[in-house]
């Protein structure tokens, strides 16, 4: 799958390593932005989404959340219909 997927994200942080690793797993090719130690990255991500805590994603200029929103795609079987509509 070659969808447009962007991921707002810390090195470290759990979810971070858990959103891609599913991606990853996915064969997703997507842009890892690091927000670690760059506040002017982070403050874009938090106006993007409204949301301050990372990771952060958009699926085809969706934005779908954090790791546990990219989980609940899957499991209800959403995630790869949106990946692949993007």
């Amino acid at each position: 799958m070659s969808a447009k997927v962007k991921m707002y994200s810390t090195a470290f942080c759990p979810y971070c390593v858990r959103a891609r690793n599913m991606l990853d797993s996915k064969g997703v090719n997507y842009t890892d932005i690091a927000v670690d130690g760059a506040a002017h990255l982070r403050r874009e991500m938090e106006r993007a989404s409204g949301r301050y805590t990372v990771p952060q994603i958009w699926i085809g200029g969706q934005h779908v959340g954090g790791y546990d929103d990219l989980a609940a795609l899957e499991r209800q079987g959403q995630l790869d219909k949106l990946l692949q509509a993007a």
